[in-house]
C-alpha cells in the first residue's frame, strides 16, 4: 500500500474544494478494493476513507482542473477526439449499424512502480512458461505422457491442430505476443483471470486511449513519472524481422478479417504506426511454399504475418473450408519454414480458462519455480473430484465454458452464480454433471474499481476495471532462448454496472493505463533506429490488388456521388425556376434523372406530371435501395474509403464519416416530419456538396501519388467522362441549347457558369458553350480535359510496363485529333473513333471509351483474366 496524503492544490479555490469534495466522496462499493483511495470500499465512509491515495493526490494536484465544469470541458474535448480521429469498435448486434464510437473515460488507471514490479515478472515467468507448454504439446509431448496436462484440454480443444504436430515455427517461437487479463482483488494484490494467445486484441485502441487521455492531462502525466510504450512495439517489429526467414530485410504484414471485424479499427491503426502491410486473405498467395502479396506490379515476397485472424479461419485448405479469411496453402509454407505466424497456429488451447488451474504445477515441473502472478482459484469440471467440489458452491462463483466458441460443445456466456436463481443454478448444476468437460468454474472476485467521469453530470463514480497487459516479443537473449517484455500500460476495461463484468461487447467502457516508474522515462519515438538517415532509401509504397479495387470504386463513387449532387440540386432548381414548364428542359431533366437512377423509370416524367417526379426524386435522395440517388452512393463511398482507411488520412475519413451521417440524418428528419420540400432538399444537398469538396480535395492533395492514388483519379475520370458526355448528348438530341433556360442548365452541369461569363458575358453562343466545356485544355471539367487527364493517368499507371496496359490508354480518343467541323452537326460518321467527323459521335464515342476502359481495368489489374501468361491469384 502506498503513502497517503491529500493534494493541498486543489484546495486553494472553491472550485478546488469542489472537485476535491468530489474525488473523496467517490468510494468504491463495499467489498471492492478502492483505487482512488487505496483501500478497500466499506458501507459507511469514515475519516480515514476521505483520503486519497498518494498516486491520486498527485494526479489531482497537477491535473490543472479546478472545477468540475472544467473536468466537463476536457471529458467533451475527449469524446470530440475520439470521433474526429473514427476510433470505432464493431459491434455485430447493433440495430443502429455496425460501427459505434470507442467508448473511453476520462480518468487513466494509475499502477505504481511496485505493484508494475510484480504484473512484470508475474507475466515474463507465465511468457516463459506458456511458450515451454506450447513447443512440447507440438514437440516430445511429455506433458501429457506424465499427465500433467489432461489429453481433453489438449487434444479435445478444437484449437488444437494436430496438422501442425512436429512442426517447428521461424526462429523456434511460438508466441510474439500475448495479453493477460488482470484484476487487484479486495487483498490488493493483481490476480490473473484470463490470457490470450491466438490473435489478442487491444495494442492498438491502448495507443489511441494514451494519446486521447494524456493529451487531456499534459501536466499530471509528465509528474507522475508515466512510462512511454514506443520502445516496446519498435521491438516487436525488430524481433517479427529477426524471426522471419528474410531477417532484417522481411517484409511483415497484418493479417486482418476485413473492416467488418469488430476491431478492424486497430488493425489499420496498429498496421499504419508499427509500418505493416495490411492485408486481407485475399490479398495473398501461396506458390511453392512461400507466401506472396498480390500488388499491382506482380506477386511481393511476405516473410512474416501477425495475424488477427483466428486459427480456425487461415487455411481453407486444411481448417475451416468455408473461411474466406485465409489462405490456402499458408500452414503448409509455415511448416516448411518460409514463413513466420505471429502467433504460431494452434495456440487457441491455451486460452482455456481451465488450464489455468493447470498451471501452478506446471510451473514448478518445467521452469522449477513456484508461480508469481496468481491466477483466481479454478475447477475443470472434466475431473469427477473437481466437479463434486464446486457443484454445492455453484452460487459463490463464476461458470466459463471449457472451450469458448466452440462448434464441438454447446457454448455460452459466463455466468455469476450469484445473479442465478436456486432454479437456475439447479439448471446449470444439471449441464454440469451431464458435460462436465464442457464447463469450468472460477472463483469469483469483485474486481477493483477506479474513478470515472460522468462527462455533461459533473459526477464521479466508482466503477468496476479489469486491466489487459501485454508481453511482445524482444529477439533473442544470450543463450538463444526467445525474449519478451511486458507493454508498461495496457488496456483497461470498464463494466458497464455493478456486475462484475468488463467487457465491451456488452456496454462496457475502457481507460488508459498509467504505469509509474522510479526509474528513468523511456522517450524513444517510434521511429527508425537512431543514426540510420544515412541508410535512407526511397521505396514505392506496395498497392495489393484489393486495396487497388477499392481505391478505384472509391474514385467512381465519389464522382458519382458529386455527380447526382449536382444533378439534383440542378433539376430542383429548375423545377422551381422560370422556366420550369418548357418542355425541353424538362425532357433532358427527366433523361438525366432517370438515366442517373435519381428516379426509378416508372416514376412519371417531369413533362406529365412535375410535381409528382419532384417528390420521387425528393424521397429517393436517401434511399439505399431502388432509385441509386445521393444516399445509396455517398454510402457507397464510405464503404469503400473504409476497405482501404489505412491509406487516408484522419481528417480525410473524418469527413467521409461527417457527411454521411449528416446526410442521413438530415433526409430521416424531414421525412418523418412530413415537411421535405424542395427548399429543404435543396438546403440538404447543398451541405452535402460542401462535404464533398472537402473530400474531393483531400484526395487530390493528401495522398501520395502511387499506382492506388492514380487508379482513384482513373476511376474519377471515368465517371465524369460518361456523365457529362452523356449530359451533353442527351441535351442536344433535346435541343436544349435552343433556349436561354437549357444553356444555363448544361453550363451549371459542367460546372463552368463562372468561367463561361468571364470569357463570353451574357453571350448565348453554343459554339462557344461547345469551345469551353468540350475543347477548353484549362478547364478541368472540359471533355478534352478529362479525356487527356485519362490518358496520361493510364499510361503513367505501372509505368506503362506492357503492351495491355498501354493498349487501355488509347481506347480514350485523343484530344489532338478531334476535329469536327459543325458543333451542332448530329449525323453518324463512320471515322474511326479517335477521329470523330461530328460533336454527336464524339460524345458517343467518349461515352463507350469510358465504359471499354472501365471493363479493361477490372480486366488488367483486380480479375486478372485478360493475363493468362500471368497467374496473380485471381
Amino acid at each position: 500500500m502506498t503513502a497517503q496524503t491529500e493534494p493541498p492544490s486543489l484546495a486553494a479555490t472553491t472550485g478546488g474544494q469542489a472537485l476535491l469534495a468530489q474525488a473523496q466522496a467517490c468510494v468504491a462499493t463495499a467489498g471492492h478494493f478502492d483505487e482512488l483511495h487505496g483501500s478497500i470500499g466499506s458501507d459507511g465512509v469514515g475519516p480515514s476513507d476521505s483520503t486519497l491515495d498518494a498516486v491520486w493526490a498527485q494526479f489531482f494536484a497537477n491535473a490543472e482542473a479546478q472545477h468540475p465544469s472544467e473536468l466537463d470541458r476536457r471529458y467533451a474535448s475527449l469524446q470530440r477526439q475520439i470521433r474526429d480521429n473514427g476510433v470505432t469498435y464493431n459491434v455485430y448486434a447493433d440495430q443502429e449499424g455496425p460501427q459505434r464510437p470507442w467508448s473511453l473515460d476520462l480518468f487513466p488507471m494509475i499502477v505504481d512502480a511496485a505493484s508494475w514490479q510484480q504484473i512484470e515478472a508475474g507475466v515474463l515467468q507465465r511468457m516463459r512458461l506458456l511458450e515451454s507448454v506450447m513447443a512440447d504439446v507440438y514437440g516430445p509431448q511429455d506433458l501429457l505422457k506424465q499427465g500433467l496436462l489432461p489429453p481433453a484440454l489438449v487434444h479435445g480443444h478444437p484449437g488444437y491442430l494436430r496438422s501442425m504436430h512436429g512442426a517447428i515455427p521461424a526462429a523456434g517461437v511460438h508466441l510474439h505476443v500475448a495479453a493477460f487479463d488482470l484484476a487487484r482483488g479486495p487483498d490488493g494484490l493483481w490476480w490473473l483471470i484470463g490470457q490470450r494467445c491466438q490473435a489478442p486484441s487491444g495494442l492498438g485502441y491502448l495507443l489511441e486511449n494514451r494519446l486521447a487521455v494524456a493529451r487531456q492531462f499534459p501536466q499530471a502525466f509528465q509528474a507522475l513519472r508515466v512510462q512511454r510504450l514506443a520502445a516496446i512495439y519498435r521491438g516487436l517489429v525488430a524481433s517479427l524481422k529477426r524471426a522471419s526467414p528474410a531477417g532484417d530485410a522481411a517484409h511483415i504484414a497484418l493479417l486482418t478479417p476485413g473492416p467488418y471485424n469488430e476491431t478492424y479499427f486497430e488493425h489499420a491503426y496498429l498496421a499504419r504506426y508499427l509500418g505493416l502491410s495490411l492485408v486481407e486473405g485475399n490479398d495473398l498467395i501461396v506458390r511453392d511454399e512461400h507466401l506472396f502479396l498480390k500488388t499491382l506490379q506482380g506477386l511481393v515476397p511476405v516473410h512474416g504475418v501477425l495475424k488477427r485472424v483466428d486459427d480456425a479461419y487461415l487455411d481453407p485448405l486444411e481448417l475451416r473450408a468455408d473461411s474466406t479469411l485465409g489462405v490456402a496453402g499458408l500452414l503448409q509454407a509455415v511448416r516448411a519454414g518460409h514463413v513466420m505466424l505471429a502467433n504460431a497456429p494452434g495456440s487457441a488451447f491455451l486460452e482455456s480458462p481451465a488450464l489455468l488451474g493447470f498451471l501452478p504445477a506446471l510451473s514448478r515441473h518445467v521452469l522449477k519455480e513456484s508461480l508469481l502472478l496468481p491466477s483466481l482459484p479454478t475447477w475443470w469440471c472434466g475431473e469427477r473430484s473437481a466437479m463434486q467440489e464446486v457443484l454445492p458452491r455453484l452460487h459463490e462463483h463464476t461458470i466459463k465454458p471449457t472451450y469458448p466458441g466452440s462448434e464441438m460443445y454447446e457454448s455460452f456466456e459466463s455466468v455469476m452464480g450469484r445473479s442465478l436463481s436456486p432454479s437456475e443454478l439447479d439448471a446449470w448444476a444439471g449441464r454440469i454433471a451431464r458435460q462436465g468437460e464442457a464447463h469450468t468454474v472460477q472463483a469469483f472476485m469483485p474486481l477493483s474499481q477506479i474513478p470515472t467521469w460522468s462527462g455533461g453530470q459533473g459526477q464521479m463514480a466508482a466503477k468496476s476495471a479489469m486491466l489487459r497487459v501485454f508481453a511482445l516479443s524482444d529477439g533473442m537473449d544470450a543463450s538463444g532462448l526467445p525474449r519478451w517484455k511486458v507493454l508498461p500500460g495496457g488496456l483497461v476495461r470498464i463494466a458497464a454496472t455493478s456486475v462484475d463484468i468488463a467487457s465491451m461487447q456488452r456496454g462496457g467502457s475502457s481507460a488508459d493505463a498509467w504505469v509509474l516508474t522510479d526509474g528513468e522515462v523511456d522517450t524513444t519515438a517510434h521511429m527508425g533506429p537512431s543514426g540510420a538517415t544515412g541508410l535512407l532509401v526511397h521505396r514505392k509504397r506496395l498497392v495489393t490488388s484489393r486495396a487497388a479495387e477499392n481505391l478505384y470504386w472509391l474514385g467512381r463513387y465519389t464522382e458519382r456521388t458529386e455527380n447526382t449532387i449536382r444533378l439534383a440540386r440542378l433539376t430542383l432548381e429548375c423545377l422551381g425556376g422560370e422556366d420550369q414548364t418548357a418542355v425541353p428542359l424538362q425532357q433532358w431533366l427527366t433523361r438525366m434523372a432517370v438515366f442517373n437512377t435519381l428516379v426509378l423509370p416508372g416514376v412519371p416524367s417531369a413533362v406529365q406530371a412535375r410535381r409528382v417526379f419532384e417528390r420521387a426524386l425528393i424521397s429517393s435522395l436517401g434511399a439505399t435501395d431502388g432509385a441509386t440517388s445521393v444516399g445509396f452512393n455517398l454510402r457507397a463511398l464510405k464503404m469503400a474509403a473504409a476497405a482501404v482507411r489505412e491509406r487516408l488520412s484522419q481528417e480525410q475519413w473524418s469527413v467521409i464519416v461527417r457527411s454521411e451521417q449528416e446526410f442521413f440524418s438530415r433526409c430521416g428528419e424531414h421525412s418523418a416530419r412530413g415537411d421535405y420540400s424542395a427548399t429543404s432538399a435543396l438546403a440538404v444537398l447543398k451541405s452535402a456538396s460542401d462535404h464533398l469538396a472537402a473530400i474531393t480535395g483531400a484526395q487530390t492533395d493528401r495522398m501520395t501519388r502511387d499506382d492506388g492514388w492514380r487508379l482513384l483519379s482513373i476511376g474519377r475520370h471515368i465517371e465524369r467522362l460518361a456523365f457529362l458526355a452523356n449530359g451533353l448528348s442527351s441535351g442536344m438530341a433535346t435541343d436544349l441549347l435552343e433556349m436561354d433556360g437549357g444553356f444555363e442548365a448544361m453550363l451549371s452541369l459542367f460546372d463552368s457558369t463562372i468561367t463561361f461569363r468571364a470569357q463570353y458575358q451574357q453571350s448565348r453562343d453554343t459554339a462557344a458553350l461547345v469551345s469551353l466545356v468540350v475543347l477548353d485544355r484549362d478547364n478541368p471539367r472540359s471533355l478534352a480535359w478529362v479525356a487527356y487527364t485519362l490518358r496520361a493517368r493510364l499510361a503513367k499507371l505501372c509505368d506503362s510496363a506492357s503492351a495491355a496496359q498501354s493498349a487501355i490508354a488509347v481506347q480514350v480518343p485523343d484530344p489532338d485529333r478531334w476535329n469536327f467541323s459543325n458543333p451542332a452537326q448530329t449525323q453518324d460518321a463512320s471515322a474511326a473513333l479517335v477521329e470523330p467527323v461530328s460533336l454527336q459521335q464524339l460524345l458517343g464515342a467518349l461515352s463507350d471509351a469510358a465504359y471499354r476502359v472501365s471493363d479493361a481495368i477490372s480486366a488488367t489489374y483486380f480479375t486478372h483474366s485478360g493475363q493468362t501468361n500471368q497467374s496473380l491469384g485471381a
